[in-house]
């Protein structure tokens, strides 16, 4: 790192009393590496005011405004997710401190945080740099961030019937999907909502995205591995005349005659991986590949 002592930028949300030991973890292990902590307004809220927590830090931020060597984000994949939006192209390797469920993005558990903070402070750690895709709307514009390291989805609306989007890739028309949606996947998300509708599971330093139809209303589509430098053109036609789309889970309404774009993004997002952390266990022991649950 640049500096002897880290600046560190915590990202977090609200999570269940029980789990209280794991913050007060982290922010020992913190203090005691010297670290300069710098926390999301509304968490450092939630941490002072609700639970009435001493957090020692030099300052409290609001969304995209920090400066720091490295990210931490505790909580779930959903809260990594989050932080990885406010990190964006500013290239700060984000940590993921496991505090959620699943987490194969928040993969370090909190009794192995003071560990990764030494490794952190020593720089023996390994970068994994993921993928991150954009959309981009014909005529009408969509707010808040357009970028997803996981994956965007069309979907229809509510209870509307099924809806129709007709997909091209790099200028060649591939097919119409009649569907409740389609989702365009990283490797990284190939693990989310792409794997939960029957998509592949694609290593994350492949250069891969995948177009994965949901509940599609024909038995011979299936789920398609094209190259990440790819462009797909999107046109949506719905009985109720709009449609969702969903970027890393946040979603929008968008008028049928919106026509979207999606590509890759002019950046990646940096992951802290311990040494030693690989894949494949990492999916065995998720996935519990092999475990006999007879």
């Amino acid at each position: 790192m640049a500096t002897n002592v880290l600046r560190i930028a915590i990202f977090g949300k609200e999570f269940q009393a029980e789990r209280q030991a794991s913050i007060h973890t982290v922010l020992d292990s913190l203090t005691r590496h010297g670290a300069e902590v710098y926390i999301e307004r509304t968490f450092f809220q939630y941490l002072t005011e609700v639970l009435a927590i001493n957090v020692p830090v030099q300052g409290v931020f609001d969304n995209y405004n920090f400066d720091v060597d490295v990210v931490i984000s505790i909580g779930g994949d959903g809260t990594f997710l989050h932080a990885a939006s406010m990190v964006g192209a500013r290239g700060t390797p984000i940590l993921g401190v496991n505090t959620g469920r699943l987490g194969f993005l928040a993969d370090v558990l909190p009794s192995e945080f003071d560990a990764a903070m030494t490794e952190l402070m020593t720089g023996q750690y390994a970068i994994e740099e993921h993928a991150v895709i954009q959309v981009e709307a014909d005529g009408e514009p969509i707010e808040g961030s357009p970028y997803a390291l996981n994956d965007i989805a069309v979907l229809k609306r509510d209870n509307a019937a099924m809806i129709s989007v007709r997909t091209s890739v790099n200028g060649d028309f591939l097919v119409t999907y009649q569907a409740d949606g389609l989702i365009i996947s990283t490797p990284t998300g190939s693990t989310a909502y792409g794997l939960s509708n029957g998509g592949p599971i694609i290593v994350p330093t492949a250069r891969n995205l995948c177009l994965t139809p949901v509940a599609p209303h024909s038995l011979n589509i299936r789920p398609i591995v094209i190259n990440d430098d790819s462009e797909i053109r999107l046109e949506v036609e719905s009985r109720s005349h709009n449609f969702l789309v969903a970027i890393d889970g946040r979603s929008e309404k968008l008028l049928e005659s919106t026509r979207l774009t999606i590509r890759k993004a002019p950046y990646y997002i940096k992951i802290v991986k311990r040494r030693g952390q690989r894949y494949f266990s990492t999916l065995r022991e998720k996935m519990m590949w092999g475990a006999d649950q007879r």
